[in-house]
């Protein structure tokens, strides 16, 4: 009898966790129900409308949950400067490197259907990749002149998905036009397979696994997603990721409904006022173009709300809207430090698969609990979740450049952080 009622206890206490994972959002009745100060919440609008007051910022979206419960989820600003047109919660903005997350779950969910492991090299997919070299030297007069060696060994999906593959962003060799690749997003007919054809064929910034280069890692993830599954990666990402967890407002190229909620893209410099973006395939890449390209590591446009669903599938080990995608075990490899000694940039901090990892010692994390995860978008998104306080806090506006942004992210997570007095 002891041993059946143990049994019964362990099922209902695992049913009970199940039951309390939030399935979706709801409003707090009021921030302290979930361990927030009301007025130091308050202290986040006067910040923010300051920025916005003084043109610092065109808009601003927040999203704070804890628990599953929201406790601040605003607009600040104009979404169109010249218009003068409102901010709205369910405006759209370009999160740009914020769909790493989602082609990285993409690929993981093939992991666990067997199509790989972590550590194959991905030219098994991409023959291209195969026996890679890396770049010694090359004549600063001519360019076209270089030095590669052997990689030490084949890069492998681990790699990708840590930033450890030696793919950075600008080709080591730098503007050769045998090596020119659309940065994100392109207006003109071309693929996701012609894209990293090219890319594999540019020298290695270091050895597979040695250092963390931050780069083109997660677009050629989601080619590798294409091969797997023999579809387009926005039909995969919409069929496999998106509609199961609900997120009705994010995709590659927006419908034409959609595209009036898209916010205008501006830059801002130190000491001067904004400005509409001047390089024209920022502003419609969403809405124009060929529509061909899909980047697994940047492109996507979506709203805040949308994303803090992704956060919270994380929260939740892998479920979300009634949806199980991966499994926990998964997810927490996804939380585990990937890069070894490496650090993220000057952060002193970590990488897992597809999530930074801010260290004890983070020199970006503030007052952030240590092994919370991040990471945001070039055009000023940014996302934290916090597994060990149940939370998820995005902040998001499109501004690049933006030199006043750090300190904006910097002071957002650190104001809600202090509003929070458990």
């Amino acid at each position: 009898m002891p041993k059946i009622f143990s049994a019964f206890l362990v099922l209902l206490l695992a049913a009970t966790a199940f039951a309390q994972r939030p399935q979706s959002f709801s409003p707090a009745r009021t921030p302290e129900e979930v361990g927030f100060s009301t007025e130091r919440l308050n202290r986040i609008d006067t910040m923010l409308q300051g920025y916005v007051n003084r043109g610092i910022v065109p808009s601003v979206a927040t999203f704070v949950a804890r628990k599953g419960k929201i406790v601040h989820y605003k607009a600040f600003g104009y979404s169109h400067l010249d218009q003068k047109t409102p901010a709205k919660t369910d405006d759209i903005y370009r999160i740009m490197s914020q769909s790493k997350l989602i082609t990285t779950i993409g690929l993981l969910m093939l992991l666990e259907e067997g199509k790989f492991y972590l550590d194959q090299p991905i030219a098994d997919f991409l023959p291209a990749f195969r026996n890679p070299k890396v770049l010694v030297s090359y004549d600063e007069k001519d360019r076209s002149r270089y030095i590669t060696r052997p990689a030490k060994g084949e890069i492998t999906f681990r790699h990708l998905l840590s930033h450890t593959a030696g793919i950075p962003y600008e080709s080591p060799v730098g503007s050769l036009k045998e090596f020119e690749i659309p940065f994100f997003a392109s207006l003109e007919n071309i693929s996701l397979e012609e894209v990293i054809n090219k890319l594999a064929t540019r020298p290695l910034a270091s050895d597979p696994g040695e250092q963390y280069v931050y780069g083109l890692n997660t677009d050629v993830a989601g080619r590798l997603i294409e091969v797997m599954t023999h579809q387009k990666l926005s039909d995969y990402i919409q069929a496999r990721v998106c509609e199961p967890l609900g997120l009705t407002d994010t995709w590659y190229y927006l419908s034409k409904d959609r595209a009036s909620r898209l916010v205008g893209v501006y830059s801002q410099e130190r000491d001067m006022p904004l400005k509409p973006h001047a390089h024209d395939v920022f502003h419609t890449y969403p809405v124009a173009g060929a529509q061909k390209l899909n980047m697994g590591g940047a492109g996507m446009s979506g709203t805040i709300a949308d994303y803090a669903k992704i956060c919270q599938f994380i929260l939740n080990k892998g479920e979300f809207n009634g949806k199980r995608l991966l499994a926990p075990a998964t997810v927490e490899m996804m939380m585990v430090n990937q890069i070894g000694a490496n650090h993220v940039w000057d952060r002193m901090d970590k990488f897992g698969l597809g999530l930074q990892i801010f260290s004890p010692d983070s020199h970006y994390g503030d007052n952030a609990t240590p092994g919370a995860l991040l990471w945001g978008g070039y055009f000023c998104t940014e996302y934290t979740i916090d597994p060990k306080r149940e939370m998820t806090l995005l902040i998001y506006t499109n501004v690049q450049p933006f030199a006043q942004g750090g300190e904006i992210l910097h002071k957002f997570r650190t104001m809600v952080y202090a509003a929070l007095m458990e």
